[in-house]
Parts: C-alpha cells; structure tokens; sequence
C-alpha cells in the first residue's frame, strides 16, 4: 500500500472544509496509507515587503524539509506547476508509486505559497488550476482528486 503525506501550511479554521478532508480522507484509507501534518503558517504585518513574505516561505520551507521523509517523492503545488487531467494524475500516482521512493509526499503552501527552493527541490510541481484558491480548498481538491486517480487505477465507478 502506497504511502501517501500531504504537509500543509497552516490549519484548517472552516467546518465545511475540515468536514469534506474527513471524508476523503476516510475514503483513501482503502487505497493508501494516508498522513496529513499541518504546519504552522508564519505571522505578517497587515502589508508585508517582499522581504517579509522571503523570509517567512523560507522559515515555512525549513519546517517543511525536517518534515520530509528520506528518499521521498515530493510534489509541489503551485500555480505554475504543470497541469494534468485526472487520468493523468492517475498514471503519476502509478508511476511515483512504482519507483524507489517510499513516501509520495504532496506540499501546500500557505496563504503566500511556497519558497522557490522547496519548489526546486521537489520532484514534481503540479497545479490545479490557474485559478487562484485558498489554501484549505486546494487540500480538499488534492484529496478528491488522489481519489478519483486511486479509484480510475482500480478501475471503480467513481470516476464519470
């Protein structure tokens, strides 16, 4: 069984949002061993410089590392990720299980995203859109949609 972590900056505050991670998160325990840690998201000013916003994604980006699990398979999420179908992210999900690494881990970042060096390290950046959205919705879509690929490799009826 694949060994999935999703590492998110920032908690969820929202009912509605904590209320549809629990049911994916129930639904994937059929297909994969599934981790979410929830990091702190480092305080700004109400108009932070572009220094501030530098220095708190790579205080983010440290808490991030001492999170990763060695030989992982890391995924960004990032708008300028590259986007795939569902089908697609299905065949990924395949292949990153199928290669040496034991973990497959997914990274979302907070309100300002993540530091480009964690972005550079990762093995893959993925977008979901280019849209912006918040993000505790991005982990609700990130959790859907490892669904949705779990069960189009299975071959279930979820998936129309």
């Amino acid at each position: 069984m694949q060994r999935v972590k999703i590492i998110c900056v920032g908690k969820i505050k929202e009912r509605f949002y904590e209320d549809a991670a629990a049911e994916y998160v129930k639904r994937l325990s059929r297909f994969c061993k599934l981790e979410i840690v929830e990091l702190k998201e480092e305080r700004l000013p109400e108009d932070p410089s572009p220094a501030q916003i530098d220095a708190a994604l790579s205080r983010e980006a440290e808490a991030i590392r001492a999170k990763l699990p060695p030989s992982a398979a890391v995924v960004a999420l990032c708008i300028e990720g590259r986007l795939r179908s569902s089908e697609e992210l299905a065949n990924q999900l395949e292949t990153w299980g199928g290669d040496s690494s034991k973990h497959l881990v997914f990274l979302i970042g907070g309100s300002y995203g993540l530091h480009p060096s964690i972005k550079a390290e990762a093995r893959d950046r993925l977008s979901m859109s280019p849209m912006t959205f918040p993000h505790h919705l991005a982990r609700v879509m990130l959790l859907e949609q490892l669904y949705r690929g779990y069960q189009l490799l299975e071959g279930g009826r979820y998936h129309k």
